[in-house]
C-alpha cells in the first residue's frame, strides 16, 4: 500500500482549493493500492486556506500566522494512517510545506525555493517510509 497527497488525484484540498491530478495516482486509488492524504487538512486546516511556507522548524502563513501545530498534527496522523495500513512509499505533492521532498518554498512566500523537506516528509522519512513527488 502507498499513501498519495490527496490533491494528485482530484481531491479539492490544495490551499488555494484547486487539484493537481496525475491520471496515474488516480488509477492506483481506484485500484485500492494507494490510499489519499492531505495532511494539511488532517491537521485541521480549511480550503481554501491562506499560503504557508516552513521558516526552519516552523510553518508560517502569508499573514504572518503560525501553523506548525496543525500541520504537525497533521503529520501525524498520516503517520498513524501510514503505519496501520502498513505503508512502504507515498507519493505526495512536491514543494509543499508538508508535502515537499527535497525542495521546498523557502518561507519569503516570494516562489523561491531551496532544499528541504515539508514536515509530513520529515516525519514518514523518520519511520523508514520511502518519499517521490509526483514529477
Amino acid at each position: 500500500m502507498i499513501l498519495v497527497s490527496a490533491c494528485l488525484v482530484g481531491l479539492h484540498c490544495r490551499y488555494d482549493g484547486k487539484t493537481s491530478v496525475n491520471d496515474e495516482l488516480v488509477e492506483l486509488v481506484l485500484k485500492g493500492e494507494a490510499i489519499p492524504v492531505c495532511p494539511e487538512m488532517m491537521g485541521g486546516l480549511p480550503v481554501p486556506r491562506i499560503p504557508a511556507e516552513r521558516v526552519g522548524d516552523k510553518v508560517i502563513n502569508k499573514e504572518g500566522m503560525d501553523v506548525t501545530k496543525e500541520f504537525t498534527l497533521g503529520a501525524e496522523k498520516t503517520l498513524d494512517l501510514a503505519l496501520i495500513n502498513k505503508v512502504e512509499k507515498a507519493i505526495l505533492k512536491s514543494k509543499s510545506p508538508s508535502c515537499g521532498v527535497g525542495v521546498i518554498y523557502d518561507g519569503t512566500h516570494s516562489r523561491t525555493l531551496k532544499e528541504g523537506n515539508g514536515l509530513t516528509v520529515e516525519l514518514l522519512m523518520k519511520h523508514g517510509i520511502h518519499i517521490e513527488n509526483e514529477n
